[in-house]
């Protein structure tokens, strides 16, 4: 299905809290950060439920089990129950299910909310190649995995069992700085078997299918902060997303997202979701947003006028996407991007 790239970043003349139904917000980055509410989060979020808007917590992370992490939402102020929750842990169990018998044995590399999320589905988390698993699925099992869970699975995908894996990310981030994530512990069973797995999580669809499933939603916003997995998911699933700068993206990185990772609006942190989106007027090549003027000049992205930086960051994301049409924008924007403090 083709769809248009965007070149922009989208207006909203409503608060996205009433344009929009469900929140689908990733949890690292947006919510919280090392365990700690990120600045604004609690207040907003507590004045876009008030407002109405249904708020669902979707996480690539398999360790917790949503009984976990809706517990260490709500001692942040967040109110959560575990149908708030969605997981890959979840995502990848369904995947599991509706290829295997009800009741079928599934050799486990991971933490409990693997375990959980595959008892939800009627399956039987086992520990060894040798309990005759019929698959084998591997989520984050935090630092404490021991190294022969990593054998067990490549003894049962070399008798050919099919493996599943939540999520491929590379690195999660920790109190004390950033640590190998599940993508990580995934390459070292694909450089032992040779073999590749069936993934569930961000940014791939049956992520997105679970959480449509489960929240129900019908005009959900995705609200992240990593282009990669949120963003890429929402392009993904056909949805509409929030990119905010409290996690991992810079104003460089989004500058240079190719079409799959341009996210439709652009906020500082979570009271984006309070308020509308201005708009990007674009014309004769020069796009204006907020006092500020961008454009593509030579080799550079150019920037004049004055205001709020995030205005000035739209300008150039109109500027530097129009550039790259379906590509990735190699114009040089530090100068610009410095002059806004970012």
């Amino acid at each position: 299905m083709s769809r248009s790239v965007r070149t922009r970043p989208e207006g909203s003349g409503q608060a996205l809290s009433e344009a929009y139904d469900t929140a689908l917000l990733d949890l690292d980055g947006v919510v919280y950060a090392g365990g700690n509410a990120i600045a604004h989060a609690v207040e907003s979020l507590a004045a876009a439920r008030e407002r109405g808007m249904r708020l669902a917590y979707v996480t690539n992370n398999a360790l917790r089990t949503p009984d976990v992490v809706a517990g260490h939402l709500t001692e942040l102020g967040v109110p959560a129950e575990a149908g708030d929750v969605i997981t890959s842990a979840q995502a990848v169990a369904r995947l599991i299910s509706e290829q295997v018998p009800q009741g079928a044995r599934v050799l486990v590399v991971g933490g409990e909310g693997l375990r959980v999320a595959l008892r939800e589905r009627g399956l039987v988390p086992v520990e060894s190649a040798d309990d005759d698993p019929v698959a084998v699925v591997q989520g984050y099992g935090g630092p404490e995995l021991p190294w022969g869970r990593f054998a067990e699975a490549c003894y049962a995908i070399a008798r050919g069992v099919p493996w599943f894996a939540s999520n491929t990310d590379l690195t999660i981030p920790s109190g004390r700085g950033i640590a190998p994530g599940n993508g990580a512990a995934v390459e070292v069973v694909r450089i032992a078997t040779g073999a590749e797995p069936r993934i569930a999580g961000k940014p791939l669809p049956p992520m997105h299918r679970e959480t449509i499933l489960r929240t129900g939603a019908e005009r959900p916003l995705v609200v992240g902060d990593r282009l990669d997995t949120d963003i890429e998911g929402a392009f993904n699933g056909e949805v509409d997303s929030l990119l905010v700068l409290t996690g991992v993206t810079d104003g460089a990185q989004l500058l240079a997202a190719p079409p799959r990772h341009r996210p439709t609006y652009v906020d500082a942190d979570l009271r984006g979701m309070l308020t509308g989106q201005p708009e990007v007027a674009g014309e004769d090549g020069a796009f204006r947003c907020g006092g500020w003027t961008a454009k593509a000049g030579s080799g550079r992205l150019e920037l004049d006028g004055d205001g709020a930086a995030l205005a000035g960051l739209r300008a150039l994301c109109a500027a530097a996407w129009t550039a790259a049409g379906d590509g990735v924008c190699e114009l040089d924007g530090e100068k610009a991007l410095t002059r806004l403090g970012l």
